[in-house]
């Protein structure tokens, strides 16, 4: 029985079912967010922090290369932001450290060959859970989490015991289920208040964190969404599996992923009573692609590379392979409820992309 987080989520290495070959989507997520990132550096981030060392954290960095994006784009902010502030070239005065954190079997290895030549930072590996301490106090002055923020630490209490009352059916928190959304409502919370404490204590006081990733209109049900859909189909493969006699039935039933895509609403309550940061921003990002290509064989491999490693830890390698030729075939079945549920949903998207800008309180300042 899973309980605790993973500690290697993407399949590593640069193969053809790595998340390093099928993380497109997310990079140009990265891209269509740089106009908004670079209008709150400008205006958020004070011109006192930018001299001598800057440091830059990535925290859940996976293994490239949408980590090198994020830097860069924000390396090319605060370089702007200081070209402009004080009619110097920054190359000149400023000395950038980029710190990359993910849990320790995560492939650093891929991550540091891949390290893009003629880089304007020094680089540094920091392996760990980011739900705790990770850094010491006041090690970054911009840190950036990217689509790694809907991760719980572990299942709630009873998700995965078929004689709980909690007893998630599902493979992940479908939203239908008022019980079980509340347990991973509650563990989210509890695991995004450990993490917003942590990153308060290493963040230089006045600095920002950027969050990047995906979250639900409120009152939208996870299983409503297009997304929410592909992973119900893993679900139903999985089973499939079971009923042909490849797995147990207890083995899938004793699963559920740990992880919690949040309302609006409810990620602003959790900031909020966390108090240790202020929302500076909460943006919506529009995909220039839609929500994710839309192609059965596509959405099986991408879906494969994000939990791929994660399910065969549970299930095995082979049965994760035969789970996701049945997730493309259903997906290729169900192809235009998928269409229809983006299509329907298009403005707002019931899981939009978002932005957000939290800054630190300037308590060591008073």
């Amino acid at each position: 029985m899973v309980t605790t987080l993973p500690q290697w989520i993407m399949i590593g290495g640069d193969g053809p079912e790595s998340y390093k070959q099928h993380s497109l989507y997310q990079r140009a997520l990265l891209e269509a967010a740089k106009e908004k990132m670079n209008e709150a550096i400008s205006t958020k981030l004070s011109p006192d922090l930018i001299s001598g060392r800057f440091s830059i954290a990535d925290f859940g960095c996976a293994s490239g290369p949408n980590t090198f994006v994020a830097v860069q784009n924000i390396i090319d902010a605060v370089e702007d932001k200081y070209r402009k502030e004080t009619g110097k070239n920054p190359s000149e005065n400023i000395e950038f450290q980029v710190l990359f954190n993910d849990f320790t079997t995560n492939d650093f290895n891929t991550l540091f060959q891949a390290l893009p030549a003629g880089r304007r930072y020094y680089s540094a590996g920091v392996p760990g859970s980011f739900f705790g301490r990770v850094l010491p106090k006041h090690s970054f002055h911009i840190g950036v989490i990217s689509y790694a923020f809907h991760f719980t630490s572990k299942n709630p209490i009873g998700i995965t015991e078929r004689d709980s009352p909690l007893w998630n059916r599902d493979m992940h928190c479908t939203g239908f289920n008022e019980a079980v959304k509340k347990a991973y409502l509650d563990q989210y919370s509890a695991d995004t208040k450990n993490l917003l404490d942590a990153r308060a204590e290493e963040l230089v006081p006045g600095g920002l964190m950027l969050l990047f990733g995906s979250g639900l209109r409120d009152g939208v049900k996870m299983s409503e969404t297009a997304k929410g859909m592909v992973m119900d189909f893993i679900g139903a493969s999985l089973n499939d599996l079971a009923q042909q006699g490849v797995i147990d039935q207890d083995k899938v039933d004793s699963f559920s992923t740990p992880l919690y895509i949040a309302e609006e609403g409810e990620l602003r309550q959790i900031i909020k009573e966390n108090g240790k940061f202020t929302i500076e921003a909460f943006e919506d990002i529009i995909h220039p692609n839609g929500e994710f290509p839309l192609d059965p064989k596509i959405l099986a491999v991408s879906f494969r590379a994000s939990y791929g490693a994660f399910l065969s830890a549970h299930f095995g390698v082979d049965t994760v392979r035969k789970a996701f030729e049945l997730v493309e075939v259903k997906a290729r079945e169900e192809f235009s409820r998928i269409q229809k549920c983006q299509t329907r949903n298009a403005i707002p998207h019931p899981l939009q992309e978002k932005i957000v800008f939290l800054t630190d309180f300037l308590t060591e300042f008073f």
